[in-house]
């Protein structure tokens, strides 16, 4: 026993002189920073800074688009149209009017009376242009355009309008009105909500960061499940900046089979408005996943905003004047059911 005892002696002597290499520190790595002071909240506390952004009954404003098609996101490649203007109204429950501009020409107009919604493409060559409509609730296959003949110069031209109406074809006004009009959280039996914390590794976006720098930032997750009998399902993920306060910087959104469907993203939140203000996101990234896009909408400028005006529902039917050629979703959507 002695022999055994001063063996394992020994060998811990060894590990301890010799070994220490083996678990000391060798050099020194870079870790993200977290980011501090972290804010501390309960439920109540995020469910009312939900409905705290939910009272706002309107918006009016001037804004600037950029529109990302991620067809090919999944093999590294994004489409990225150019910067255009926007005058957009918003109005619950589900109203939007929305006019896309470029150098003053209108591109297209969009409308939702938040049941039924109506697209008018403007721009680009003549077979490109039309009046698109369906129904809010409706989920229809991708829009796509008919193939172009022409030559190579003429045909790199065709395509890119090809792929820019395609994309404003497919953009559904209701997306945007989810998007700033906020649904509130109200008691209702048949939803259950959890919360959790959750820490992220993001890139530093503070001014004296360097471009690589990288940041860890600390969040409260919010998630909303709807109940039935022993199954829940979830329907909407809330997440909360604790930086410095708590504040609303995301919200996704999940279809039947769990799928996501919305990813809201806010930035930026400010003073908007004039007579009437709310602090509000001066910025907001919509990103559609099964629809392969991104949006990211920006205030050209807050003070001018106009919040909780009341609206007149003609204010958001959009009408085909320009007599385009008319493409009704739910005719076309029950013509291939109907094959299939």
């Amino acid at each position: 026993m002695a022999k055994y005892f001063n063996a394992f002696l020994i060998v811990s002597v060894l590990l301890l002189c010799s070994g220490c290499g083996l678990f000391g520190a060798k050099r020194k790595i870079q870790v993200p920073q977290l980011l501090t002071p972290l804010a501390e909240a309960n439920k109540d506390r995020l469910i009312q800074e939900v409905n705290r952004l939910s009272t706002v009954k309107s918006i009016h404003g001037k804004v600037d688009i950029q529109f990302e098609d991620t067809s090919f996101a999944s093999s590294g490649v994004a489409d990225q149209y150019r910067l255009v203007d926007g005058d957009i109204t918003v109005q619950r429950p589900g109203k939007i009017y929305l006019v896309i501009q470029f150098t003053f020409v209108d591109i297209a107009q969009m409308a939702s009376d938040g049941e039924r919604f109506s697209v008018a493409v403007l721009k680009g060559d003549s077979k490109y242009r039309r009046f698109v409509k369906g129904t809010n609730s409706a989920i229809y296959p991708k829009l796509e355009t008919e193939p172009t003949t022409a030559s190579q110069n003429e045909n790199q031209k065709s395509q890119k309008e090809k792929e820019t109406v395609s994309a404003l074809s497919n953009l559904r006004p209701q997306h945007l009105t989810d998007a700033f009009m906020i649904r509130a959280i109200e008691p209702n039996n048949s939803l259950i909500y959890a919360q959790s914390e959750f820490f992220q590794e993001e890139a530093d976006t503070r001014q004296q960061a360097k471009k690589s720098d990288r940041i860890m930032r600390g969040y409260y997750i919010l998630e909303e499940f709807s109940q039935t009998g022993s199954d829940a399902k979830p329907q909407r993920r809330f997440w909360f900046d604790r930086v410095n306060g708590i504040r609303l910087a995301r919200v996704q959104t999940f279809d039947n089979q769990g799928r996501l469907i919305t990813d809201v993203s806010y930035y930026n939140e400010k003073t908007l408005g004039s007579s009437t203000t709310a602090s509000l996101p001066s910025r907001i990234e919509i990103t559609r996943p099964q629809d392969q896009y991104k949006l990211s909408i920006t205030y050209q400028d807050s003070t001018s905003v106009e919040l909780n005006r009341d609206y007149n529902p003609k204010a958001f039917t959009l009408e085909n004047k320009w007599q385009l050629p008319e493409v009704d979703l739910d005719v076309q959507y029950k013509k291939v059911t109907a094959n299939q």
